[in-house]
């Protein structure tokens, strides 16, 4: 077998009518199906209705007719509805006419033996078992003849390539876009284009930019449903077709009269799917709608599975969804996680009403993600934490629609309550303020007075509030929290109320008052086994220990932190512990110290993301950098710093008058340096930046500043090299440049990820940011922008 599609001469045999529409976006895909397809006889391309994998068959057959002899044949089964006639029809497309009563198939052979051509079998689900022979009697007996199939789900031949056709790309965010942003996105060309074949004209504008991208998010990038949406522009604007998705499916009607019906309306689109579905897959298909965002297989077998559906039956019927395209799956991870698009998921709400099992699975839902909050709050003091805090961020959706519900229903209160504690750790560490202070202030305004319920509600309501900068609010709460720990004689929900009465002292500048707080909360965590709290609290009296003057107490708390956490493999408190030590360190006049502990600090980022360690221990590093006079570094570390506090929508102000004082006065000392008052500590350059991105920024050790750089640093810069400046002309990292190599070698993200053995959603970032330091838009201008700079990979 060839390695590579063979040059030869111009096609003899033309393929389907030629689409007079545009072909969108699909550059990757197109270039990654086509390597696949110079690698195997059997190429089957994957996906779920309207994804448009007949359109991509088609340019891909289109574009590869030259490298076969004998050209392409095309053969639609969309109108075949027995399996029998699949012979014939295919005889018919590949202009076999022997009128003898020989076998079809024989007769097909017959013809195919000495051709030379690519055959592309289209639209294959509903008749899997016979194309599948069909298939593999051609490639057995005609050992020149290359097929590309199209189909929801693979032929399960022998040697077959199965290459999964990914939606549209579509806008990251459903709010605060621009209309010049928005063009790079594949969704949004295909809404665009077609948009303007009713409505001439049709721009995307400033004004209605959040609209479409709402638009295109809504609709999962699935071609079809957009091109059905864009039919309704002429008579909706984006934001009024935007306001009736909820109801799409009578919506989006009205395609081309010329498309095969299961084409002309999203619903029969989805009806197609259906009928190809056992009664038990359409079970789970209905049960897997109650999950919003993605789920793993614990969470599909505990919410989905009763005596109807045995739990040990669920991984198969999902497998079998996931190959007829109705569930997705990311394997990003080591555990495997699963979703279903959103079209695809509603149809199945419609099904689950249908089965009248709606509230039983929702009820199932909330109970399972109560379950997971709780093992995860009482697994946080150890090892595992930051693979905990990836997986609450991963099951973020279904966890605020477990909570929404509870919310929203008296008898699950309870529930909510419980739940919305339990996920505190996701609220402060995870990064979720906001989110987490709004669904507890309702739970506030529900729950009803004096029990423990509220009374832990309110402790954790502070928490937030105190972070996001309202004491006065947090305040309000504790004194609430007080009086029902008092009414109950509640030792540990006193404690609590101590410790964040503590954190509000500190942060109103009455340190003496807050220590005294902090170590009668102490006690009592230490005494009934709450470690987490109890570290928690340790390292919050060692701030204020610092800021109160008491620097040497302060680091003995400190090293006691440490100590108690390195013994579990903690590392949450331990990362705070250290910062607050190089706050000490800091203010002791010990520049390296302080620096070394910052920086350890922030090592723990790498895999935590917590933005408020984050951004406090950035700001350390900047104030250092500046008392050591090493403007350029800390003018760099200080636009950080601000890039991490207005993510978190905070600043530094709300962690108390003394550390604000501390922020200000290191930044008036570098706008004098600087004299450019505009210029300093603006976070502009490093907006597109990730978390990651930016630790690892101030990781790098700069010599160029005339710095001594330390053994452990040097080690640390050799281990972490590819990180660097790739030189001095180009704007990429060596990792950036590495990664722009391979993208220019023609591999895919997912190739590159395999590659160097770092995630997909890794290699998608770097992606991303080479286009923005380039200025360029596609992977294509991004070889070229090597080969005019002769940069290394070109």
């Amino acid at each position: 077998m060839e390695s590579a599609l063979p040059e030869s001469a111009p096609p003899r045999t033309p393929g389907p009518t030629r689409s007079v529409t545009t072909f969108i976006g699909r550059r990757r895909e197109i270039d990654e199906a086509r390597s696949c397809l110079q690698r195997t006889r059997l190429l089957t391309i994957l996906g779920p209705g309207g994804v448009g994998k007949t359109r991509v068959a088609e340019e891909l057959a289109v574009r590869t007719s030259r490298a076969f002899r004998d050209s392409f044949r095309w053969i639609d089964l969309a109108v075949v509805r027995d399996p029998e006639s699949v012979p014939s029809a295919a005889a018919a497309a590949l202009g076999v006419t022997d009128q003898s009563t020989r076998p079809v198939m024989d007769k097909i052979i017959d013809r195919l033996r000495d051709e030379h051509m690519l055959i592309v079998v289209d639209n294959c689900e509903h008749l899997i078992a016979t194309v599948a022979d069909f298939v593999a009697a051609v490639l057995g007996g005609a050992p020149e003849v290359r097929i590309l199939a199209t189909s929801r789900e693979p032929l399960a031949v022998a040697g077959e390539a199965e290459y999964v056709l990914p939606p549209l790309t579509t806008p990251n965010g459903s709010t605060g876009n621009r209309a010049a942003d928005l063009g790079r996105f594949e969704a949004v060309g295909l809404l665009v284009e077609r948009a303007r074949q009713v409505v001439p004209g049709f721009e995307v504008t400033d004004g209605n930019a959040d609209a479409v991208a709402q638009l295109c998010i809504a609709l999962d990038g699935v071609p079809l449903a957009l091109e059905l949406a864009a039919t309704r522009l002429r008579s909706l604007s984006p934001a009024q077709l935007v306001d009736r998705l909820d109801r799409r499916f009578a919506l989006l009607t009205g395609g081309s009269r010329v498309a095969v019906p299961r084409q002309q309306t999203l619903r029969a689109l989805i009806d197609w799917s259906y009928e190809l579905c056992s009664d038990a897959e359409r079970t789970l298909w209905a049960r897997l709608s109650v999950f919003t965002g993605s789920f793993d297989l614990e969470a599909a077998e505990t919410v989905c599975a009763d005596d109807d559906l045995p739990s040990e039956q669920v991984i198969d019927l999902l497998d079998r969804l996931i190959a007829k395209s109705l569930v997705g799956v990311d394997r990003s991870s080591a555990v495997l996680r699963y979703s279903q698009l959103v079209t695809v998921r509603e149809y199945g709400h419609e099904l689950l009403d249908a089965r009248g099992e709606r509230e039983q699975l929702y009820r199932r839902h909330c109970e399972h993600y109560l379950d997971r909050a709780r093992r995860c709050a009482e697994s946080w003091y150890g090892p595992k934490q930051s693979a905990l805090l990836s997986s609450m961020r991963a099951d973020h959706a279904d966890f605020m629609a477990a909570l929404d519900r509870s919310i929203r229903d008296d008898d699950e209160l309870a529930s909510g309550a419980a739940l919305a504690v339990a996920l505190r750790y996701h609220w402060i560490a995870g990064g979720y303020l906001s989110t987490g202070r709004a669904r507890l202030e309702r739970l506030l305004q529900r729950l009803p007075r004096s029990n423990s319920e509220r009374g832990n509600v309110l402790w954790v309501t502070a928490w937030t509030a105190l972070i996001q900068g309202d004491r006065d609010g947090a305040a309000v709460h504790l004194d609430e929290c007080r009086s029902i720990a008092d009414e109950c004689d509640d030792v540990r929900l006193r404690a609590h109320c101590d410790h964040w009465s503590a954190l509000h002292a500190l942060f109103c500048g009455a340190t003496a008052e807050a220590i005294d707080l902090y170590l009668r909360a102490a006690r009592v965590h230490r005494a009934h086994g709450d470690h987490a709290a109890h570290l928690t609290c340790l390292f919050q009296l060692a701030m204020a220990q610092t800021y109160d003057g008491r620097l040497d107490d302060a680091l003995e708390t400190c090293a006691r932190v440490v100590e108690m956490a390195d013994q579990h493999g903690e590392r949450w408190n331990k990362a705070y512990a250290l910062w607050v030590s190089g706050l000490a360190h800091f203010h002791l006049g010990r520049l390296d110290s302080a620096v070394g502990a910052a920086n350890g600090a922030l090592a723990v980022q790498r895999d935590f993301e917590d933005k408020i360690c984050t951004a406090l221990s950035l700001e350390l590093l900047t104030w250092s950098a500046g008392a050591e006079g090493d403007t350029e570094k800390a003018t760099s570390l200080f636009g950080a710093a601000r890039t991490v506090w207005q993510r978190l929508g905070t600043t530094i102000a709300a962690f108390g008058p003394h550390i604000e004082q501390d922020s200000i006065a290191a930044e008036r000392r570098l706008r004098e340096r600087v004299g450019e008052t505009d210029t300093v500590g603006s976070p502009h350059p490093q907006s597109g930046m990730s978390i990651v991105d930016l630790v690892d920024s101030a990781l790098e050790p700069r010599e160029s500043s005339g710095r001594h750089v330390s053994r452990a640093q040097a080690s640390d810069r050799r281990h972490r090299g590819a990180d660097e400046p790739a030189s001095r002309t180009s704007p990429l990292t060596k990792r950036e440049q590495e990664i722009a190599g391979l993208v220019a070698g023609g591999l895919s993200n997912r190739a590159i990820a395999d590659r160097l053995v770092i995630s997909r959603r890794t290699v998608d970032g770097h992606v991303e940011r080479i286009l923005d330091k380039l200025g360029v838009h596609s992977r294509t201008q991004v070889v070229s922008w090597l080969h005019a700079h002769g940069a290394p990979g070109a």
